[in-house]
């Protein structure tokens, strides 16, 4: 008799809580959209509490005023890394978009003679004929892709300014909703702190390093447009390890097969000593300070995260892969081997 309502009450709060949760899955599936967007803004969120909160509960700025300094700090900031990237690349990209039939004709010429010369083939006509149909559709989903990011910008701008204004409550129901121990819920937020920071400062400026290391080779090494293949390593060092040589190898068979040999030799010998090596130096100095993380837990997490969650995934994909082996800690701690949790590099 007494056991009855205690059992339609677990009923009750099963159906509840299985309602909140398809409720939950079907307004993720329609902002699944603007996930960058969100996901931006917790980053800035996490990147910038600290400072927040000093003003505000030390200095005693008002909230909205704070937030609001913040945002235009967040605006300035990217105004200037887009200005600066377009002074960079807008004489090298200029004849694509004036031109973008004729850039594809010669880059297409340029690599049936490299395989020619060589004596193999590394791009199959079917091959380079599909990635000329994915090219000429590009720029048409540009301006998609374009829109699709100013509104993205304008989510993570508003919701940024009411993640820091009602952070301290955003934080305290966090902390009392999560079914973990404290000390595991602390682990938890210092570990999404430390791979944030890790992932959104350390791993672009290591990106950068490289770059800038690369276009030096490039420049000593007489290689044409050594401005944008600059750019472009410094892109794909996102991918620890080898990331790089998707952009030099590539440079340097080219060279080597037009026959600039001795530049072809001293690219490939600066790349892989110098540019190589700049990522492991910077991983062991920088990344060793701000946060270790595996370069193996980067390149799966970016594989992930890119999938995923698009350009931002750089950022969230590491941190999803640190993420799983977190959980599986603190999953081991709480009910299989009961102690203080540990925190460790991965």
């Amino acid at each position: 008799m007494q056991q009855q309502p205690s059992f339609n009450n677990q009923i009750k709060q099963l159906m509840i809580l299985i309602l909140l949760l398809l409720l939950i899955f079907i307004a993720l599936k329609e902002l699944y959209i603007f996930l960058p967007g969100l996901l931006g803004a917790l980053t800035l969120y996490i990147l910038s509490r600290g400072s927040y909160f000093q003003l505000v509960y030390h200095r005693k700025w008002r909230k909205g005023w704070a937030a609001g300094m913040f945002m235009l700090g967040f605006m300035v900031l990217l105004g200037l890394l887009i200005y600066f990237t377009v002074i960079l690349l807008e004489k090298q990209v200029e004849p694509f978009f004036n031109n973008p039939a004729s850039s594809l004709s010669q880059a297409k010429q340029a690599i049936v003679e490299v395989q020619e010369q060589a004596g193999i083939v590394l791009i199959s006509d079917e091959s380079l004929a599909d990635l000329q149909h994915r090219i000429s559709t590009f720029i048409p989903s540009l301006v998609n892709d374009t829109l699709n990011l100013l509104f993205n910008l304008a989510i993570l701008l508003f919701v940024f300014y009411y993640m820091l204004v009602h952070g301290k409550e955003m934080e305290a129901f966090l902390a009392r909703i999560i079914p973990l121990k404290k000390t595991n819920i602390d682990v938890l937020a210092s570990e999404t702190k430390r791979l944030v920071k890790v992932s959104a400062l350390g791993i672009p400026i290591i990106s950068i390093i490289q770059g800038v290391t690369a276009t030096i080779g490039y420049i000593i090494f007489g290689v044409d447009e050594f401005v944008l293949w600059g750019f472009f390593t410094g892109v794909f060092a996102f991918f620890p390890v080898v990331g790089t040589m998707i952009i030099w190898v590539p440079l340097v068979i080219y060279m080597y097969v037009s026959g600039d040999t001795w530049n072809a030799m001293g690219l490939a010998i600066f790349s892989f000593v110098v540019t190589g090596n700049i990522d492991y130096l910077a991983r062991i100095t920088l990344l060793k300070r701000m946060g270790n993380v595996h370069p193996l837990v980067t390149v799966i997490g970016v594989i992930v995260g890119l999938g995923l969650f698009g350009f931002i995934g750089l950022i969230f994909g590491p941190l999803l892969v640190n993420y799983i082996i977190l959980l599986f800690r603190i999953y081991m701690n709480e009910f299989i081997e009961p102690g203080e949790p540990e925190t460790s590099d991965v």
